[in-house]
């Protein structure tokens, strides 16, 4: 699937078969909603630039940094046992939990990149 990307924010692109229309909504943006739409791609690029040119401009207005998609914040959860086991692992390595799963992550990100 791709992406509409401006100005470090990613929406989507989806199309209403009702209204015969396309839409989207900028993600990672888990307290504001910047939503879109259009009757061609033109559009629709244009709406989701324009969204987030307000956005901006109404944070700045309230005094407020606009906040970014993908805060780098992730509240994981997982059964004590597993949670035990990676800290061992990070501790043993001399690395942090964080960077343990980080590395991990990417790990399984790059594998799966290159099976696609």
């Amino acid at each position: 699937m791709d992406y509409l990307e401006y100005k470090g924010y990613k929406g989507t692109v989806e199309y209403s078969k009702e209204d015969n229309c396309l839409f989207g909504k900028v993600i990672g943006m888990s307290q504001d909603v910047i939503l879109y739409e259009g009757q061609t791609l033109d559009e629709l690029r244009s709406d989701f630039e324009a969204g987030i040119d307000d956005y901006i401009a109404g944070c700045i207005a309230e005094g407020v940094e606009p906040r970014k998609p993908f805060s780098g914040r992730l509240n994981l959860r997982m059964p004590s046992e597993l949670h035990a086991r990676v800290a061992s692992l990070a501790n043993s390595t001399g690395t942090t939990i964080n960077d343990f799963i980080n590395k991990a992550i990417i790990h399984e990100l790059d594998h799966h990149c290159a099976t696609s």
